[in-house]
């Protein structure tokens, strides 16, 4: 059973920053992809920032150039490094892990999505 946890979250005036943390638990065997995702009142939740197994990290075009994401992986760790933060920022931030679960002897797998509860970042104007 894996879970996870988010952390981080708060309010912070525009212009400001905040790191989010998320901390990955449980039988992980393979990590496809570590990530965060929001979603704001009113609207769908999207993707915000990802880090793909051996790939390279993706944003969301609000996103570039002032959020970082980074992990460490051997803790099963993800981070959301957010700078220069803006009201429109303001939302419900969920980490993401979808991992591969070996579910026999044989090698069969299936890849799952864990969300955590969520963390919320409000940025006032």
């Amino acid at each position: 059973q894996v879970q996870l946890v988010e952390s981080g979250g708060g309010l912070v005036q525009s212009g400001g920053s905040l790191r989010l943390s998320c901390a990955a638990s449980g039988n992980i065997f393979s990590i496809n992809s570590m990530g965060w995702y929001r979603q704001a009142p009113g609207k769908q939740r999207e993707l915000v920032a990802t880090i793909p197994r051996g790939g390279s990290s993706n944003y969301a075009d609000s996103v570039k150039g002032r959020f970082t994401i980074s992990g460490d992986v051997a803790k099963n760790m993800v981070y959301l490094q957010m700078n220069s933060l803006k009201p429109e920022d303001t939302a419900v931030y969920y980490c993401n892990l979808n991992h591969r679960r070996v579910i026999n002897v044989e090698g069969a797998y299936r890849d799952l999505e864990v969300w955590g509860q969520g963390t919320l970042v409000t940025v006032s104007s």
